[in-house]
């Protein structure tokens, strides 16, 4: 297909009242804010937009917004937070489906400490061993260094049991500091490769779209543009959810199509046909 190539938001914010932001390999890198990227909100807020934050973080929505706080995103920037940890803790709360509501209360969490704070409110034990679990939350591997390798033997003895996981994080890596570190979902992938089962929580998937559109107070999808740096989750899941998106080229995928200053228009076209994605283009940053 044939992609076009955005320059910058300037180029289309007009044709759009709404707009839902990946975070990380968008937004900011981890570290910090993107060169470009809080002047690109300011003159989106300035125009009289709405913005919503939407990230595959398994974190609750409160705490993704006191962490990007501290790396120099403030809040007053952006009008509402979703995140895959906020969907999968309200879903472990209410239990109002048949596979939440199956699930027990002893848990084996796959963890960093970064993500403890998900576990508030929920009434669950944490157990240490797969033979005492009824299932498994899976937020991320313990390190930014941590392999699939790590994880096998638990991964293995839990399929073997049948244990059913929560995963909460569905991206299968993210950069970290300009490297990349393993995601939940990498792990979630490989145990559903061993044999088990997967209730995955966050975009691609629709429903965590669909809990954007209140936090935006805009129902039209026409007038709504998802803007990810994933081709995976962020733009398959704007397909799912028939809304509008642009591929920031910069993210998980740089040096693929492109060096720092250029696009390739037929490799991210190739990659979009190969995928059947049709982003309404392309950017390698999300600039104004």
């Amino acid at each position: 297909m044939n992609v076009r190539t955005i320059g910058g938001m300037n180029e289309i914010a007009a044709q759009y009242d709404g707009f839902i932001l990946d975070l990380w390999g968008v937004v900011h890198d981890g570290v910090a804010p993107f060169p470009g990227v809080l002047d690109c909100l300011e003159r989106l807020l300035a125009g009289g937009k709405r913005i919503v934050l939407l990230s595959n973080a398994p974190r609750r929505a409160d705490d993704v917004g006191r962490r990007i706080a501290a790396i120099g995103v403030p809040a007053r920037l952006y009008h509402g937070i979703m995140s895959s940890g906020e969907e999968a803790w309200q879903c472990l709360r209410q239990r109002d489906d048949p596979f939440h509501r199956a699930l027990g209360r002893r848990c084996l969490h796959i963890c960093s400490d970064r993500d403890l704070e998900i576990r508030d409110g929920l009434g669950l034990a944490i157990v240490d061993t797969v033979e005492t679990a009824e299932f498994i939350l899976n937020t991320g591997p313990a390190g930014w260094e941590s392999t699939i390798d790590d994880y096998d033997r638990v991964l293995r003895e839990a399929a073997a049991r049948g244990l059913p996981m929560v995963c909460a994080n569905p991206d299968l890596v993210v950069m970290h500091a300009g490297r990349p570190a393993l995601c939940a979902g990498a792990l979630a992938q490989h145990y559903e490769k061993l044999g088990g089962q997967v209730r995955w929580h966050g975009k691609p998937h629709r429903s965590v779209y669909d809990s954007c559109l209140p936090l935006l107070g805009i129902i039209d999808r026409e007038r709504l543009l998802v803007i990810g740096d994933s081709l995976r989750t962020d733009i398959a899941g704007a397909k799912a959810a028939e809304i509008d998106s642009v591929f920031v080229a910069g993210g998980i995928h740089a040096g693929e199509f492109g060096d720092d200053d250029t696009l390739d228009p037929a490799r991210i076209g190739a990659a979009l046909d190969e995928a059947g994605l049709s982003p309404i283009g392309a950017m390698r940053r999300f600039v104004w």
